[in-house]
């Protein structure tokens, strides 16, 4: 297996498990636990967890520069895009994020474009744009018959949300080729538990599903979600950016976006629309022309 296959299979498997992660978010937060309460479960539980398999990993020698910045990547890129991401999901449907979210690789251009001055050819850029109209195309023709308590501010916090993760993407691409993913992993989530533990202990923890009894289905659904978007996904997507560029990397975000919602669709969460398929085939088009223009890191 080739780097190019072995980054886009990782990277493929990794959107599936954020895809059904969008769902299962949907349905927990915020009856069964509310947002914060499930941010910091997630980063404390992936920071536990990242930490003791760098014990049994490798033994790896981090400069001082480089610690902080991953503790500063952390703070700021993981703990803000799953805070957003918790938020948006407990006000808006989750197809609506999905869509939403999938706007990554337009941001991540943006932001590789403002602070590393890179360029942007055309033959990505025609990419993009194609991947951008599949995601417009969502908004405009999805009748949305989920249920959303305040749409507009769960749509807000969506792009906000995929602004600080594209802006992490870009960032974090820069430390992939000279650190492992597993010290890479216990740094950032590390510090991003931190600052939930901080804010958690101000705003309370709420967790329904802990109380009265056993509520087996959402105890389900947020093991997976621990075990699956939080840290196995976290796993898999340094293997992409180790041999794909920043702008594939989002481009798979797309990814979540078919699988959000065609389990919205199955589980009669939102009203399928014909016009989504349009929207769905530009979009697959939109990752087989950049990514096919794209050569390997290694």
């Amino acid at each position: 297996m080739n780097n190019k296959v072995k980054g886009s299979a990782a990277l493929f498997v990794a959107r599936v498990f954020s895809g059904l992660n969008v769902n299962a978010m949907g349905y927990l937060l915020p009856l069964w636990i509310a947002p914060m309460s499930c941010v910091t479960i997630r980063l404390v539980f992936g920071a536990v967890i990242f930490w003791l398999v760098s014990i049994f990993s490798k033994p790896e020698s981090v400069t001082l520069g480089d610690k902080l910045k991953l503790l500063a990547l952390g703070a700021f890129g993981i703990f803000g895009y799953m805070s957003l991401y918790a938020l948006s999901i407990s006000y808006t449907t989750p197809v609506k994020f999905a869509i939403f979210n999938a706007m990554q690789p337009l941001w991540v251009m943006v932001v590789s474009a403002v602070l590393y001055n890179k360029s942007i050819e055309g033959r990505k850029l025609t990419g993009l744009a194609i991947g951008f109209a599949g995601a417009l195309l969502c908004i405009l023709s999805q009748p949305f018959t989920g249920k959303a308590s305040d749409t507009h501010v769960g749509n807000i916090l969506a792009v906000l949300s995929s602004v600080i993760y594209s802006v992490y993407l870009v960032l974090s691409a820069r430390f992939v080729s000279h650190i492992a993913s597993v010290t890479i992993l216990k740094y950032t989530f590390t510090a991003a538990a931190a600052v939930a533990l901080i804010v958690s202990y101000f705003t309370g923890f709420d967790a329904r599903l802990f109380n009265d009894g056993i509520h087996y289905t959402p105890l389900l659904l947020l093991l997976y979600v621990l075990l699956f978007p939080t840290v196995l996904t976290y796993f898999l997507i340094p293997v992409g950016m180790k041999y794909l560029d920043s702008a594939v990397v989002a481009l798979y975000g797309y990814v979540t976006l078919i699988v959000a919602t065609s389990v919205s669709y199955i589980f009669g969460l939102d009203k399928f629309d014909p016009m989504i398929l349009l929207s769905l085939l530009l979009i697959g088009v939109s990752i087989y022309w950049v990514g096919s223009g794209e050569k390997s890191k290694r």
